[in-house]
């Protein structure tokens, strides 16, 4: 199980515990054909990162089966599990930046207690603009609504935006199915979330 530690800070802080991954340089184009049981990806260059990192690899990128994180929100370690199966794109991408060191003594710069009910994290910079210098495609097939429990993808409200932004969702919230899926968390979090709240 990998592991991601939130430690206390303005509200939340996001730290890696794995080693570094190398990965190959941006932008990269998927191929023809992918092995069995995996997909291709495309991440897009955009520009610097909030935090030096290199785009993941974007071929032969696992499309089934589940990978467990382990955060710390303030002190309370709560286990991710990333459904590559949902969003294989955008779980080699957390990954990636996880394994990297990316979201390490990251504060997440966002909730919301009214209409809809997120904690927004991601971003080393702590403003809400900053992110890994890439995109990742979006992947809106399976999304079957944002309950509590569901982690997705921040975006910029264009298509394919979504690069290292990410909320976890702490109650029903009524959002457009424009925000990839990517994984969810047990109840423990949901309440450790919901006391951050």
């Amino acid at each position: 199980m990998k592991k991601l530690l939130f430690l206390p800070a303005a509200l939340l802080v996001l730290a890696g515990c794995t080693p570094v991954v190398p990965a190959a340089p941006a932008p990269s184009q998927p191929p023809a054909s992918p092995a069995a049981g995996t997909v291709a990806c495309t991440y897009t260059e955009t520009g610097d990162a909030s935090r030096k990192v290199s785009a993941p690899s974007a071929t032969d990128v696992p499309a089934t089966g589940q990978i467990d994180y382990v955060m710390t929100l303030n002190g309370t370690p709560i286990t991710l599990t990333l459904d590559r199966e949902l969003a294989p794109c955008t779980v080699h991408s957390f990954t990636s930046l996880a394994d990297q060191g990316y979201f390490d003594d990251t504060v997440c710069h966002r909730v919301t207690d009214e209409g809809i009910f997120v904690l927004q994290c991601g971003d080393p910079t702590g403003t809400g603009m900053g992110g890994p210098g890439y995109t990742i495609p979006d992947e809106f097939d399976k999304i079957t609504g944002y309950p509590a429990g569901v982690l997705a993808m921040a975006n910029t409200g264009t298509q394919d935006s979504g690069g290292s932004q990410f909320f976890i969702v702490y109650a029903e919230s009524p959002l457009p199915p424009q925000y990839t899926v990517f994984g969810s968390m047990d109840d423990a979090g949901v309440a450790q979330v919901t006391e951050i709240a």
